[in-house]
């Protein structure tokens, strides 16, 4: 037995060895150990690797869409004391001071700008405008997402009505739990102009279905159009968590491992001992009890930049205070307001609970904008809830 699991650690560090690493400049130094880290994981649009029908369905047989950009910035604040893990999503176009490249994008741009030549920049933003310390980084690209989902042999989602978006290609033409895998996942991840059947009415309007004929057939848009793709990730991590709960030792991580090394990124400090330390102190975890919120944000139209987020104050501060606590330092370059100020952040008292960012297992946003595109029919009939979520066959 000593033998096998010798062995299989042997292959696991060497599979885990194939995926690929960056250094990451600007990323703090670890934690004592026992004590909590934070994980930076950037959902890049990069179609780098995708081939055949999924190439032509995601743009990257055309090469219409070129270079990289980050549609997914989440932090993972990982708590070994209290056993606790907790999600923070940023939004795309939220507005951040920018570290460099002032010329191209001006001093104020969305925080999704920072990762054309990688997630350096990136890092060293999130930690001067907010003041927290990243530790690691994972880079998953549309590729990566598909591999990730077949390693752990798909997830299951229930899905409230038939579901579709036609632009990323989801397509789901029946109700009720199912498994996702491969393309699929990556549709569900990426879907942020979702439309469901609400009448039930049995009529697929086929693969192709474009918003006029899904509109004209009483499918029904969900207008939240970010904060909603935010909401699917959230529901997709969590089924896919509750999958890879037996991924704690090297015999199960290897068949994990070779899988998905292309289109995944790490750090060059990420270790595989980091990472089976996660799985075996974690995997008792159940999805339902990750802490998952969306930074606080208002709506605002930006001259150049067209519709944007401005981090809505005091809360956003309430909740990085509630879930980083001591860990927070004061930002060098705070983010601006809607009059593009850029006050320091305001002082808050540290709590676990609040009224205003309750913490829960369900993904909690205090404020966004629910407009939907004026072009678009049947939004005002959406109505919570249409979103997936995760089951059990």
């Amino acid at each position: 037995l000593v033998a096998l699991l010798g062995g299989g650690y042997l292959y696991a560090n060497w599979r885990f060895g194939q995926i690929h690493r960056i250094t990451v400049a600007g990323e703090a130094l670890q934690p004592i150990s026992g004590q909590p880290f934070n994980i930076l994981v950037i959902g890049s649009d990069s179609r780098a690797g995708l081939t055949g029908a999924v190439a032509a369905q995601t743009g990257a047989s055309s090469g219409s869409v070129a270079g990289q950009r980050s549609d997914v910035v989440k932090i993972v604040h990982v708590d070994p004391i209290n056993n606790t893990i907790s999600l923070i999503s940023i939004p795309r176009d939220t507005m951040v001071t920018l570290l460099a490249n002032q010329s191209l994008y001006g001093k104020f741009n969305r925080i999704n700008v920072n990762f054309g030549n990688g997630p350096s920049l990136l890092v060293q933003t999130i930690e001067a405008n907010f003041g927290i310390p990243i530790h690691d980084t994972v880079v998953v690209s549309f590729a990566g997402m598909i591999n990730v989902a077949d390693a752990i042999g798909g997830v299951y989602l229930d899905f409230p009505y038939p579901s579709a978006d036609p632009y990323s290609g989801l397509r789901i033409p029946h109700a009720g739990c199912q498994l996702i895998k491969g393309f699929e996942a990556l549709a569900v991840t990426r879907s942020r102009h979702f439309y469901y059947d609400v009448h039930g009415n049995g009529r697929w309007p086929g693969d192709t279905a474009s918003p006029a004929t899904l509109a004209a057939a009483g499918w029904v848009y969900d207008p939240t159009s970010d904060f909603g793709r935010i909401d699917r990730q959230n529901a997709f991590l969590r089924a896919m968590l509750s999958r890879a709960k037996s991924l704690y030792n090297p015999l199960t991580i290897n068949s994990f491992l070779s899988n998905i090394p292309q289109g995944i990124t790490l750090d060059s400090k990420f270790s595989l001992n980091e990472l089976i330390g996660l799985a075996v102190r974690f995997h008792n975890i159940g999805p339902n009890t990750i802490q998952t919120y969306t930074l606080p944000t208002v709506p605002g139209v930006n001259p150049i930049d067209g519709d944007v987020l401005y981090v809505q104050q005091p809360a956003a501060q309430q909740l990085f205070a509630n879930v980083f606590g001591n860990e927070l330092t004061n930002p060098t370059n705070p983010p601006p307001n809607a009059a593009l100020q850029t006050p320091p952040p305001p002082v808050v008292t540290t709590t676990t609970t609040t009224t205003t960012i309750p913490a829960t297992g369900s993904s909690t946003t205090l404020s966004h904008s629910t407009k939907p595109p004026s072009t678009t029919p049947n939004a005002s009939l959406a109505l919570p809830p249409f979103d997936p979520v995760p089951c059990t066959p």
